[in-house]
């Protein structure tokens, strides 16, 4: 065989060699997971952190060949749409959702837009993960929501009872903007820390999210005295300015919250001043964390420039419907099929180190599995970035 003809069909073989990873790629059926969010405004990074975590999972899945589902393959596809906060916008988005044929939706983030597209998920066959708190989605006769994280009811009591036996808090105080999310967690918070008999020395101050002067808001709060000052329900945007203005104030006592932050955003806009702050961490730590979350991180900050502890949390939803449809196929159209396979769905947990599953959990909260089973990771910011405080677990 002459040189240059071995050469042509050595270059084509290469060619081929190639190509098949990208044949097999166009073959592969699709699967489409909606995220229906907050991506922009002041709590725009619990949405983003959402989306992009989906994004940089499903493109390393689709990297890999795809995703084996009974006996097709699929690329997963993620139909982003950013609901603003706004609970019209999110029946919107959800129901766009169910125009395009999207069975599987992770979001919203917030209560009002859990709970607005309620209907338009159980009328349409949609089974959604929002990261909002309020029962009646996940108790009986609801079965659509699953939640996606630790709610502040389950890691609310958990903080105050650590701070109250390792760091001697005996006063709470707590402060919410004028919405119902911030206040359906402040009541739950004042319930929680009175059964954890400590004293809560104030309880009835709120905030207008628009607010740009806190120290007329923090001021009656901070003349009382409190050990803990618990911002309940706060946006990633309003924290570095409410724990600025009470530190300005002279406020020395500990600052926490259920809600996840962001570090670069508290380093920012607080800056030293947020040092010491308390709040729910992502579901991993460098001591939980797996090969495969360590890629996870690697490739998300490869993809968006930066990464956003939460996502730690946020990577878990697209994963669970993944794993529960390879466990039953036809659930891939019919998410009666999907909440058959809840009750006793376990999985590798793929992010975490040892034996650790997936499952679904929520019984104690929800009489039914209608939650994620996520570690409870507290977090303490510091020097710019957060350490972890504690991790717990949710039945």
């Amino acid at each position: 065989m002459h040189k240059r003809t071995f050469l042509k069909i050595s270059a084509l073989a290469a060619a081929t060699m190639l190509s098949m990873p990208l044949m097999a790629y166009a073959q592969n059926a699709t699967l489409k997971v909606g995220f229906v969010g907050v991506t922009s405004g002041p709590a725009a990074s619990w949405g983003v952190s959402n989306q992009r975590s989906m994004e940089t999972r499903a493109a390393w899945l689709n990297e890999l060949g795809g995703v084996k589902i009974g006996d097709k393959t699929y690329n997963i596809e993620i139909v982003p749409f950013d609901d603003q906060k706004d609970p019209k916008r999110a029946i919107a988005g959800m129901e766009k959702m169910a125009q395009d044929g999207v069975h599987y939706v992770v979001g919203p983030n917030v209560d009002d837009g859990a709970a607005a597209v309620r209907p338009v998920a159980e009328q349409n066959g949609i089974m959604y993960f929002p990261y909002a708190f309020p029962k009646e989605l996940f108790t009986a006769p609801a079965s659509n929501a699953i939640l996606g994280m630790v709610a502040n009811y389950q890691s609310g009591p958990a903080i105050y009872k650590f701070l109250k036996e390792n760091k001697g808090v005996k006063k709470v105080a707590f402060v919410a903007a004028n919405e119902s999310d911030p206040l359906s967690q402040r009541e739950s918070g004042i319930a929680a820390a009175q059964a954890l008999e400590l004293e809560v020395v104030s309880g009835n101050v709120t905030y207008q999210v628009d607010t740009t002067d806190f120290t007329p808001v923090l001021l009656p709060v901070i003349q009382a005295s409190p050990d803990l000052l618990v911002l309940s329900g706060v946006s990633p945007a309003n924290a570095p300015q409410l724990i600025r203005s009470a530190r300005e104030l002279g406020y020395t006592g500990l600052i926490s919250t259920e809600t996840g932050q962001d570090a670069s955003v508290l380093l920012e806009g607080a800056g030293e001043l947020a040092d010491g702050f308390i709040s729910v961490g992502g579901a991993s730590t460098p001591e939980l964390a797996s090969d495969t979350m360590t890629e996870f991180v690697d490739r998300y900050t490869k993809m968006f420039g930066e990464y956003n502890d939460e996502s730690n949390t946020k990577v878990y939803a697209l994963e669970y419907i993944l794993e529960t449809l390879k466990a039953n196929p036809a659930a891939i159209d019919n998410v009666d099929e999907f909440k058959k396979t809840m009750d006793t769905f376990e999985a590798a947990n793929p992010f975490m180190k040892g034996d650790a599953k997936l499952k679904y959990v929520g019984m104690t909260s929800f009489g039914q599995k209608r939650q994620v089973s996520v570690p409870l990771v507290v977090n303490e910011y510091k020097g710019g970035k957060f350490e972890t405080l504690f991790v717990g677990t949710v039945d």
